[in-house]
């Protein structure tokens, strides 16, 4: 998919070294998408998933060192970023539809740049995966296209006819609030942040699942 028109207008800090922009996606007929930024102790710059926006705005946070992809389907902005700072992207084992070849490869366990850890969070897509930070003393997931969140309401999952496992996204989002530390902060490839309280966000859009599909018999 290719990279939307437009940019983004403005950054946002969500917390200390994490910050945000987003813009209405012409690819997906102007719904919105969002774009983030972490910067480490030592200054430099991870983006995540990046969007288009002034490249002069990016440079103001810091030296950008990497770019990271939650899946394959938000290359979005990330190889015209990379030639234009000369900045690696890592993308997910398996990653399918990529436009070009990522200069490196990852999988669940590993240590990427900014102190991101991947977390497999199939269901949408196999190669998706949420990357987890701890930014003391705050937990933050950005948790891909398993959940979009609309203003201040609870977030809700992606029509299934949109996902590869509409059941494994559900079961994706449990294994987060099941497996990671305490999520404060939560950051949706195509919603509003939620900046306090977000694993009660989390278990709210489970709970108030409409849609989930029923488990297959044994």
């Amino acid at each position: 998919m290719s990279e939307p028109k437009g940019k983004a207008k403005k950054l946002v800090e969500l917390a200390p070294g994490v910050h945000h922009w987003t813009l209405n996606d012409s690819r997906l007929g102007g719904a919105r998408s969002d774009a983030y930024a972490v910067v480490d102790d030592a200054g430099a710059v991870t983006l995540i998933d990046p969007l288009p926006i002034d490249e002069a705005k990016l440079r103001e946070l810091g030296d950008i060192t990497a770019i990271v992809l939650t899946s394959g389907n938000h290359q979005r902005s990330a190889w015209r970023f990379r030639k234009a700072f000369g900045a690696p992207v890592w993308a997910p084992e398996n990653a399918y539809g990529l436009e070009d070849k990522p200069d490196f490869i990852y999988v669940a366990g590993d240590t990427l740049p900014g102190g991101l850890l991947p977390f497999h969070t199939p269901g949408p897509a196999v190669a998706m995966y949420t990357l987890w930070m701890q930014k003391h003393p705050r937990g933050i997931a950005f948790i891909s296209d398993l959940l979009t969140h609309e203003g201040d309401g609870t977030p809700e999952f992606i029509a299934s006819q949109y996902q590869d496992e509409p059941l494994r996204t559900r079961q994706s989002v449990q294994r987060i609030l099941d497996h990671l530390a305490v999520v404060d902060i939560v950051c949706f490839a195509h919603g509003e942040p939620i900046l306090s309280d977000g694993a009660s966000a989390l278990r709210r859009a489970l709970q108030e699942d409409m849609d989930a599909p029923a488990a297959p018999s044994p």
